[in-house]
């Protein structure tokens, strides 16, 4: 298929083919992550768990996830184009129209604040909607004003764990805030061992997202390393101030010590395929080191 010419499809190849696109739209992966680390900060600050509640959380999660996803690629549509990672996506291809995107992104927002506001608090849906409004009409203009735009996205990044611990307790406690942190640090690693590997695509569109310059430098990999090695501290506080035992301390050390030494690679060589090192292991670290305080809390 040529990008900007979709096939046409009729009858129950149409259906399919829209609902492949839609599909695509959401996000499932990045929408599913959303949602299980909403899930992961209500379970741990649930003295008991409503099950029942916690799908509503994960679901209304979920949802807000994949309507700013779809906000986002409605508004880099015409920058989607340019670059090769993207250029295949629902809108860029021409598989969805406009229109049809922004339905989808209003029918999974209504459905998220349905469920947020009927199961869960005030100050759940309304740090929801700040989270939505920062990704999708903050942070997504920003990727090409400069490197800030990822200080101001990990803040909608690092808020789903914030929104389950908020969601279970109505407070926004100094454990949440230690959840938060976790998350907030960690996208700094991600995010720029993405831009790295993606920096020749990402300059198509004029993102701009690494640190400092912009450059693939020492710099940028002595940021990376930096960043990571603050993950071995923040590990920790959830076992120093009871959130959770020493079993998971000890899995968020070793984790944090595997994550740091992919960063020396880096700095040795500053190669791509050490920048993809470090974002596949930046991929492992999170879900691994939520999956092991939750293990050690129940």
């Amino acid at each position: 298929m040529i990008a900007g010419h979709p096939q046409p499809f009729t009858g129950s190849t149409f259906i399919v083919e829209k609902a492949k696109a839609y599909w695509e739209l959401l996000k499932f992966r990045l929408s599913f992550l959303v949602a299980f680390s909403c899930a992961f900060g209500f379970v741990l600050a649930a003295p008991v768990v409503d099950y029942w509640k916690l799908s509503m959380v994960f679901t209304g999660g979920f949802l807000l996830s994949g309507a700013s996803i779809a906000i986002n690629q409605i508004i880099e549509k015409d920058l989607d184009k340019l670059m090769t990672r993207t250029m295949n996506r629902p809108l860029p291809t021409g598989r969805l129209s406009i229109t049809e995107a922004f339905g989808f992104a209003m029918v999974c927002f209504i459905g998220s604040m349905a469920l947020l506001i009927t199961f869960t608090n005030p100050l759940t849906v309304i740090l929801s909607l700040v989270s939505m409004i920062l990704y999708s009409f903050v942070y997504t203009p920003l990727k090409r004003v400069g490197s800030i735009a990822v200080f101001v996205g990990a803040i909608p990044g690092a808020l789903p764990p914030l929104l389950g611990w908020v969601a279970a307790t109505g407070v926004v406690s100094h454990e949440a805030l230690i959840i938060f942190g976790i998350q907030f640090i960690w996208q700094f690693p991600h995010f720029w061992a993405i831009a790295w590997v993606a920096d020749e695509d990402y300059k198509k569109a004029g993102f701009k997202l690494l640190p400092y310059g912009g450059k693939k430098d020492l710099n940028t990999a002595i940021q990376i390393m930096i960043y990571t090695l603050f993950l071995l501290p923040l590990g920790l506080l959830p076992a120093k101030f009871g959130i959770t035992g020493i079993n998971s301390a000890i899995i968020a050390t070793v984790c944090g010590v595997l994550f740091l030494a992919q960063t020396f690679s880096l700095l040795k060589t500053g190669s791509r395929q050490s920048a993809l090192r470090i974002m596949f292991g930046s991929f492992l670290y999170l879900p691994i080191v939520q999956i092991a305080y939750l293990w050690d809390k129940i």
